[in-house]
């Protein structure tokens, strides 16, 4: 991850929301759903990736709200 990505995990119980490069969740909820809705928001304002995390802590999803490199063969 990029540094000011934002990553949607799970631990101890909560989802929660951070910043690549800080060391503590900027948003915590109660259900998934909440959690990826706020993460998104934010990736979305700050123009980042989107990292969702399942319980067990493999990637399920990336987004990018930005800073996506033109051209690119493929």
């Amino acid at each position: 991850m990029a540094k000011g990505d934002i990553e949607t995990y799970y631990e101890d119980g909560v989802w929660k929301n951070k910043r690549e490069g800080t060391g503590r969740a900027f948003s915590t909820s109660a259900t998934k759903d909440e959690a990826v809705a706020e993460g998104r928001e934010a990736a979305k304002r700050d123009k980042v990736e989107h990292i969702v995390k399942n319980q067990d802590g493999q990637i399920a999803s990336k987004n990018s709200y930005g800073n996506d490199p033109a051209n690119i063969r493929g």
